[in-house]
């Protein structure tokens, strides 16, 4: 039987006021629509972080390139920028490369929970393919080719 990974964790103290409050504001400025999303980003963000301390111990340079590869190629860091940028990641910055955030930016929809919509029902395509997740995080080389008209560029 396959075993399926983690892909959140839930807060330790689920009615801590402030945590509320900023879990408020994502959800409207992103247009989510639950606060397992942000967990989510959060968790995934965490684990940029934890692989780029363990690099800083280890000082792999090899596994240390590959990670700062991937986040360069994600849009969460820029070129030439080092483990200690990894390391200042917050949630935000990946919700800022969802799809969903990319089509109501590029104006494709006039708010972000329409954004939502018009990814679901499949009006919205990446590099002229159907795109339905509004979670999936746009590599930088592919925001050019978001086209809300589908077929081919």
């Amino acid at each position: 039987m396959r075993r399926l990974k983690k892909k959140l964790s839930r807060p330790r103290a689920p009615w801590d006021s402030a945590r509320l409050e900023d879990e408020t504001k994502l959800l409207k400025e992103f247009g989510l629509r639950r606060k397992r999303e942000i967990w989510s980003a959060e968790e995934r963000v965490r684990n940029f972080r934890r692989r780029a301390r363990s690099l800083i111990a280890v000082k792999d340079e090899n596994k240390t390139q590959i990670l700062l590869d991937r986040l360069v190629y994600l849009g969460l860091i820029q070129k030439g920028q080092g483990l200690d940028q990894v390391l200042q990641l917050k949630a935000g910055e990946l919700l800022n490369r969802r799809l969903q955030t990319l089509v109501f930016k590029k104006g494709f929809a006039s708010s972000v929970k329409e954004a939502r919509q018009r990814i679901t029902h499949g009006h919205i395509f990446v590099e002229g393919r159907k795109m339905v997740f509004p979670a999936y995080i746009v590599p930088v080389d592919k925001e050019n080719l978001i086209n809300a008209e589908g077929g081919k560029q």
